[in-house]
């Protein structure tokens, strides 16, 4: 196995795939905007940044750099400021590793490219067609869009993965706020809801990371990943709940409640996310990789729990 570059390597998903990578002696060159765990410190990741100094003898690039999706934006053009940092900064990146003789450029995207949400019995999958919804998601796809652009002018291989929410010790947003709610002891206003939301744990999306790394059949190609056990919202927090030694109380709101009230707090977009379905189907993944995710959710839960306690 040759050298990987790593960007974004002291973020929530980098950082875990530096250490996860080192613990199996995996040659790695971590690049971030901070120095975190021994990683190389770069001004900064934009358009005309000169990738040439950590690109020698680098094999495969894993692209984890990002502006990403926020509740409250303040930028005044949104879709302009994601557009610069995750097509423009990516693109750049993928041409120069390609000069540089990188044979594959793995990139992170986000299952937003497929969608906002899904409807009963109909789960993302590889084959659907990108409904990009906001400007998150839309950068992202224009990325892969021109990422294919440049596999097909140059040569280099792409690998696209479209994760949804990722957990783990240390993640933040909604998940950790599920997670304070379940330890402060207030109850499951979701029992009434029947969605289904696909989650991967960090392990899991770091070990998908390093098997395609040099997988013949990840040329090329996008792949939905997840932990494969979509959960309703209230299932997940009676999981954390177990995890954390509790008993989760249950306090059920019809959905036009949740919705008044998230309108009333101005929490709209948070309490839409939890109520709505966003379930993968990632077979096709599995069976054309061959890949088994090494932690399942419970396990996850409680790994993360225990972090979260720790910490």
């Amino acid at each position: 196995m040759g050298l990987t570059l790593i960007t974004g390597a002291s973020g929530f998903v980098g950082s875990h795939l530096v250490a996860d990578m080192r613990s199996r002696n995996m040659p790695i060159r971590p690049v971030s905007r901070s120095e975190h765990q021994g990683s190389i410190k770069i001004g900064s990741y934009a358009p005309a940044t000169d990738w040439r100094p950590y690109l020698d003898d680098v094999e495969t690039v894993v692209h984890l750099a990002a502006r990403v999706h926020v509740m409250r934006e303040t930028d005044a053009d949104p879709l302009a400021a994601f557009r610069l940092a995750n097509v423009a900064t990516t693109i750049n990146l993928a041409r120069q590793s390609a000069k540089a003789g990188v044979k594959r450029f793995i990139f992170m995207s986000t299952i937003k490219v497929n969608g906002e949400k899904t409807e009963p019995g109909r789960p993302f999958k590889n084959s659907d067609r990108p409904n990009p919804q906001d400007p998150y998601a839309i950068s992202k796809a224009e990325a892969e869009a021109e990422l294919w652009k440049v596999a097909s002018e140059t040569g280099i291989e792409i690998t696209v993965v479209r994760p949804p929410l990722v957990y783990g010790p240390g993640v933040g947003g909604n998940f950790r706020t599920l997670t304070k709610w379940v330890n402060y002891g207030i109850p499951s206003v979701f029992a009434n809801i029947n969605n289904k939301r696909s989650l991967i744990y960090v392990g899991n999306l770091t070990d998908f990371l390093m098997h395609v790394l040099g997988h013949p059949k990840a040329k090329n190609k996008h792949f939905l990943v997840s932990d494969g056990q979509p959960v309703s919202t209230h299932r997940l927090m009676d999981e954390i709940a177990r995890a954390e030694g509790k008993k989760l109380r249950s306090w059920p709101l019809a959905e036009i409640i949740l919705y008044r009230a998230g309108w009333m707090f101005g929490l709209e977009a948070s309490v839409k996310r939890l109520m709505t379905s966003l379930e993968i189907d990632d077979s096709s993944t599995r069976s054309s990789l061959g890949w088994h995710q090494p932690h399942e959710v419970r396990e996850a839960l409680r790994m993360t729990s225990a972090f979260g306690r720790l910490s």
